[in-house]
């Protein structure tokens, strides 16, 4: 089972790849399979290095504070 946190794409280059912040943690994925256009300040959802699902701010602020409270309570 693979589980998907919400990234904040903090840029975007010519070629088509973002980098998201997870929480502190920068990734960079791909943006050619996403669902619909993304641009910088969107949230999105990655998996195995490519943005597949874009969501809302409320929504990625609720999982979010999912996978904070994970890290603070050692729930793994």
């Amino acid at each position: 089972m693979c589980i998907g946190f919400p990234g904040k794409i903090i840029s975007i280059d010519k070629d088509n790849y973002a980098i998201i912040d997870i929480s502190g943690t920068r990734r960079e994925v791909c943006l050619d399979i996403i669902d619909e256009p993304a641009d910088v300040g969107d949230y999105v959802i990655s998996h195995a290095g490519y943005a597949i699902h874009k969501i809302d701010p409320a929504t990625a602020k609720e999982k979010l504070d999912c996978l904070q409270e994970i890290i603070d309570n050692e729930i793994y």
